[in-house]
């Protein structure tokens, strides 16, 4: 039992600084996080090359990369398969594989080469309960900071929604620039919520409607938060 304590990695959690490493990958080595300070980076895993719904993911994110770059996110990939292999299988992606419209796919995110396990263990993406040699689909979000922000895991059999790793980024982005917190299914023109009053002064004023808020109470208010000041903030158009 000892022992098998000893052998544990502990998940990187939310706040923490992401773990550094560095990778082969399809579009060359990579430092991370330091190679992106200063922008969002999402590292995301898959569980292998040449399967249909890994397939369907990376054609997705692919075609998304530019409205994440736009973001100031880069997307980077991985799986424990070789270098060859996914040079191998993003070719085939480009050459042969068409889904919801999409085809003539190129990935030119990178693509982490992993047959070690070592990035998958530092990141806790191996689950052995529901598979000791392949990556569930993990998701890490990583501020310009090197600070990990947000965690998403996905079991092997379900692809990810795409739109809502879009909307978490721009979530994130909008609590950082403005101050206040996103509700239940928030998009972006939806009203936002205020950080709960400090005072019986501040909470009073809120109650009476001295501020410019829709109070429900004196710890639920919302304000509007224009959907082109946000958009401009967050993509700096």
């Amino acid at each position: 039992m000892e022992q098998e304590t000893l052998n544990q990695v502990s998940m990187p959690r939310i706040g923490d600084k992401a773990p550094e490493f560095t990778a082969v990958t399809t579009q060359g080595n990579i430092n991370f996080p330091s190679d992106y300070s200063g922008k969002w980076s999402i590292l995301f895993s898959h569980p292998a090359d040449f399967t249909p719904v890994c397939t369907s993911e990376f054609m997705t994110f692919a075609s998304m990369q530019e409205q994440f770059r736009e973001a100031n996110c880069e997307l980077i990939g991985l799986s424990i398969d070789g270098l060859y292999s996914h040079i191998a299988w993003l070719r085939s992606i480009k050459d042969k594989i068409e889904y919801k419209g999409m085809k003539n796919v190129e990935v030119t995110f990178p693509l982490i080469e992993d047959i070690t396990m070592e990035v998958a263990t530092k990141y806790g993406m191996i689950q052995p309960g529901e598979s000791a040699t392949q990556a569930v689909r993990a998701v890490f979000f990583v501020d310009p900071q090197g600070i990990i922000r947000a965690i998403i895991y996905y079991p092997l059999s379900i692809g990810r929604n795409f739109d809502e790793l879009y909307r978490a980024l721009i979530a994130m982005q909008t609590t950082d620039a403005f101050g206040v917190a996103c509700p239940a299914d928030w998009q972006v023109g939806d009203d936002v919520i205020v950080p709960p009053a400090g005072s019986c002064g501040t909470a009073k004023d809120r109650m009476e409607g001295k501020e410019d808020l829709d109070c429900k109470d004196w710890y639920f208010c919302t304000k509007k938060l224009d959907k082109d000041l946000v958009l401009d903030t967050v993509l700096k158009k």
